[in-house]
């Protein structure tokens, strides 16, 4: 069977090492405003350091997501030649892939290697229950494990959870109410900055042409916030303050990211190529200063031909008595 103990050790030892860190800088070891703070930032400073670690994974995400969007008129064009043929639109577009070197699966990359750290971190902050005999497993002193066990947030133990039997509370020295208040807040919190963060992307590279991605997406907006309103009663406040840290990081990162490796222009907010209106003729502006132009010259009928003038000398003729000769009687 497939052991687990290498990650929940690496778990244990940014754990450790971060408190360690914090406690030789000075940050109390008591609790300040019922908060044992060298613990809390631990845990913060266990997300910086897998996201530093994964920050390169998250880069190639980003360049993977531009280039299937590029892809999308020729995907579109391969889907209504191969109308009705589910295999030969299949290795086409897989060949299609392999030729620009996009990779489909690499949007979701960065948070299948989370998942890891994150059972990892569940498995290490559930174990701390005083009544644990085996208190050095994965790396900890006796110290550390009761000291760990002991750590508050706002009076609520990092070891407890929303669904917290009245047996574990009491082991964990903590009241029922306020567990749940904490428990509740920190279990919205993680709602919110997951909707946000999968949200924040969506807008910012358009929504898939393909019918499988854009369920994928409507997914990670919609199903994966709403399923952690169940989940949450069972995760331990230290495991939620993990999951609410690592969004907060990742809205910074993917602000900074998206910045610097934008969507195509060409994308809107739909993911299809953004559409103009009707070309509007230009306006005549005017000359310098802002005087208006001379209006054309309108086109006149042709006009009657000129007579000549009389030679100079000549004696004039006056026109009402030329006329045509009056008939004799």
């Amino acid at each position: 069977m497939f052991s687990l103990d290498w990650i929940y050790y690496a778990i244990s030892w940014i754990l450790l090492t971060w408190h360690s860190a914090w406690d030789a800088i000075g940050v109390p070891v008591g609790a300040a405003l019922g908060t044992n703070w060298a613990w809390i930032l631990a845990i913060v400073f266990l997300v910086v350091t897998v996201r530093v670690i994964l920050f390169p994974v998250f880069v190639k995400q980003i360049k993977s997501q531009r280039a299937m969007q590029s892809l999308q008129p020729k995907v579109k064009e391969l889907q209504e030649k191969h109308k009705g043929d589910r295999e030969t639109l299949q290795k086409e577009m897989m060949e299609l892939y392999r030729k620009e070197k996009a990779n489909p699966l690499m949007g979701c990359l960065p948070m299948f290697l989370q998942i890891p750290v994150f059972l990892g971190l569940f498995h290490v902050l559930r174990r701390l229950d005083p009544a644990k005999d085996n208190k050095t497993l994965y790396g900890w002193t006796v110290d550390q494990f009761n000291s760990a066990s002991s750590a508050k947030i706002f009076t609520a133990p990092i070891a407890g959870k929303f669904g917290s039997t009245a047996d574990e509370l009491a082991r964990l020295g903590a009241n029922g109410t306020t567990v749940k208040v904490i428990a509740g807040v920190l279990v919205l919190m993680m709602m919110g900055t997951t909707y946000l963060t999968s949200r924040q992307m969506i807008l910012k590279t358009g929504w898939a042409e393909d019918p499988q991605q854009r369920m994928i997406q409507r997914l990670m907006l919609y199903g994966i916030p709403l399923s952690l309103l169940v989940s949450g009663a069972i995760f331990p406040i230290g495991v939620i303050i993990y999951w609410v840290t690592n969004n907060m990081f990742t809205l910074g990162q993917q602000q900074w990211v998206l910045r610097k490796y934008p969507p195509p222009p060409t994308q809107g907010r739909t993911g299809a190529p953004a559409s103009r209106g009707p070309v509007q003729p230009a306006k005549k502006t005017g000359g310098l200063l802002g005087r208006k132009a001379a209006p054309a010259p309108v086109k006149q009928a042709p006009s009657a031909p000129k007579v000549a003038g009389p030679k100079p000398g000549a004696k004039p003729v006056n026109p009402k008595k030329s006329g045509p000769a009056k008939r004799q009687g």
